[in-house]
């Protein structure tokens, strides 16, 4: 029997990631999938997983698989039914695509985990899989939900796995708001990308967006609310002005809103445009009688 793979959520490292900066992402139980059979299949992801068959099947062929995976099996189950049963929405920043290819991983690959694995290796691995979905990608995603731990990614040290210690009767919290509408990745980063052609803004993300990035992970992982607070709401204020393409134009006001107010504040949650924005306040009670009309769920107190 197939077990189930949750969502993952970035905490921290969008867009300045690709500039090199940290990167710190936790599986997000509230959303889960696992591989199942149906005979009537109501699952939405029957035609990928035949589309990802095909493909794997090609990188097996091409001698690009640099792994153990049952590529016959695999596409055997497919036409027999199998697809993909998840809560995870998908086009929100969740990594729904990166809890699938946890999930096949998990029961077709022959090249398991067992803890004397090198992370970096089985994230490669993943990449490989996962580029189906993305066109390129990173693995970071699949990783996470395979793991089922927070991976923290730094620069130097390479990926390592971390554990997060909660405070239960903390008054804030770290969380997330559902904006309503799902959106593609790939022409935000693209976006992002062409942006940092201009060398001024490149500039700009990696002398005060990256070391901002690094502050929050640092101060987050040492427990230092008092900084953390400090470095999230610089993260808020450089998104809200630099990265406003990505910033839902329905959002726009409350997001400057917060800034303003500094009840709360908000920031990205993957690639933006959609999906759903994270945000961190010192007072969570008091914040959902403000926005008692949106949906918004804790992730972590602090």
């Amino acid at each position: 029997m197939s077990r189930s793979f949750a969502s993952k959520v970035l905490l921290f490292g969008e867009y300045s990631v690709i500039q090199n900066s940290d990167a710190l992402a936790t599986p997000y139980h509230l959303f889960e999938g696992k591989l199942a059979f149906e005979k009537q299949n109501k699952g939405q992801r029957d035609a990928e997983l035949s589309a990802l068959a095909r493909y794997l099947k090609k990188c097996e062929e091409a001698g690009d698989l640099e792994f153990d995976f049952d590529v016959s099996s695999f596409s055997f189950d497919v036409g027999q039914g199998l697809f993909f049963d998840s809560t995870i929405p998908q086009g929100y920043g969740v990594g729904s695509s990166g809890a699938l290819i946890a999930a096949i991983y998990d029961r077709y690959g022959q090249n398991f985990y067992e803890g004397n694995q090198n992370i970096s290796s089985l994230k490669n691995q993943f990449a490989i899989m996962e580029s189906h979905f993305h066109g390129s990608s990173s693995g970071f995603d699949p990783l996470v939900s395979y793991l089922n731990r927070p991976i923290l990614k730094k620069q130097v040290e390479g990926l390592v796995s971390v554990q997060f210690k909660e405070d239960p009767s903390a008054k804030g919290a770290l969380f997330l708001l559902n904006t309503g509408r799902s959106r593609k990745t790939e022409p935000l980063v693209n976006l992002f990308l062409e942006k940092c052609k201009s060398e001024e803004y490149s500039f700009l993300c990696e002398q005060e967006l990256t070391p901002i990035t690094n502050n929050c992970i640092d101060s987050f992982l040492n427990h230092d609310n008092i900084a953390l607070w400090e470095h999230f709401s610089l993260l808020s204020r450089f998104q809200f002005e630099h990265f406003k393409p990505m910033i839902p134009k329905l959002y726009i006001d409350l997001w400057e809103q917060g800034l303003e107010s500094k009840e709360y504040f908000l920031k990205l949650c993957g690639a933006g445009g959609g999906g759903f924005l994270m945000g961190m306040t010192r007072d969570f009670k008091g914040l959902t009688k403000d926005l008692d009309s949106l949906e918004i769920r804790p992730i972590f107190k602090i």
